[in-house]
C-alpha cells in the first residue's frame, strides 16, 4: 500500500478539527497525526510528530499561525504548509505565502478541492487558486511597514494621539509623527481615518476575534 500523507490539523476551534479529522479520515492515502489549538501547540507537534502536511488557519492564540509557519518553515522544511483559513485579507495571503506556506485555501471550499490542495502541496507545488494570485500581484508593489511603524499603526487604531503614543513607546513627539507621516505614505492614504480603515481591511493589523 502507497505510505499515506501523514496530516497535522492546527486550528484553535475543537468542532471545527474533529470535522476535518472525520472528512480527511475517510481519504484512503490521507492519515490524521495529531491536532493542535494554538501556535506554539502547531510548532511543538511538529517537533514530536514531522507531518507531511500542516493544515493550518492562521488566527490562533499563543504566537498565531504566521508565526508557527515561520517556524515551521526554517525548523521543518520537510513538512508543507497549507493554510486553510476564513479570512483572506491582502496582508494576510501575503505574509502567509512570504512565510513559506505552498497553499491557500478558504475553508468554504469543497471536499474533492481541499483534499486536491493537500495532495499538490504534499508533492511539493503551490496550489493557490487565481484570486489569491490576484492580491499577490496587488501587494507586491507596496512597501513593508517596519516593526516601529507596526507599533505605532496599532496604537493610532487604539485611539492615542502622537503624544500618547510617544510616552508609550518612549519616543519624541516629532519622531512619532515621522512615522505616521511613513505610514501614511505607505499605505497611500492621507490621515489616520484613512489609516486604520486600511490597516484592518487589508489585515495589516487584526482584530483580536476568534475565527
Amino acid at each position: 500500500m502507497e505510505k499515506r500523507i501523514r496530516i497535522l490539523i492546527a486550528d484553535d476551534h475543537l468542532v471545527f478539527r474533529m470535522g476535518l479529522k472525520s472528512l480527511l479520515g475517510g481519504e484512503p492515502d490521507m492519515q490524521v497525526v495529531g491536532e493542535a489549538a494554538t501556535g506554539q501547540q502547531t510548532v511543538e507537534r511538529c517537533r514530536s510528530l514531522r507531518p507531511d502536511v500542516v493544515v493550518l488557519d492562521l488566527r490562533m492564540p499563543e504566537g498565531g499561525g504566521i508565526g508557527a509557519l515561520r517556524s515551521i518553515s526554517k525548523e521543518f522544511p520537510q513538512s508543507r504548509v497549507l493554510v486553510f483559513s476564513s479570512y483572506a485579507s491582502e496582508e494576510e495571503v501575503y505574509q502567509a505565502l512570504d512565510a513559506g506556506a505552498l497553499g491557500y485555501m478558504l475553508k468554504d471550499v469543497g471536499r474533492d478541492a481541499l483534499t486536491r490542495a493537500i495532495r499538490r502541496v504534499h508533492s511539493g507545488k503551490r496550489c493557490v487558486p487565481e484570486w489569491v494570485e490576484g492580491i499577490l500581484r496587488e501587494r507586491a508593489g507596496r512597501p513593508d511597514l517596519t516593526t516601529r511603524e507596526l507599533q505605532v499603526l496599532n496604537l493610532l487604531i487604539s485611539g492615542l494621539t502622537n503624544r500618547e503614543i510617544a510616552q508609550v513607546l518612549g519616543n519624541s513627539e516629532n519622531t512619532v509623527r515621522n512615522h505616521t507621516i511613513s505610514i501614511f505614505s505607505k499605505l497611500d492614504v492621507s490621515d489616520r481615518a484613512e489609516a486604520v480603515s486600511a490597516a484592518l481591511q487589508r489585515g495589516i493589523v487584526i482584530r483580536s476575534e476568534r475565527t
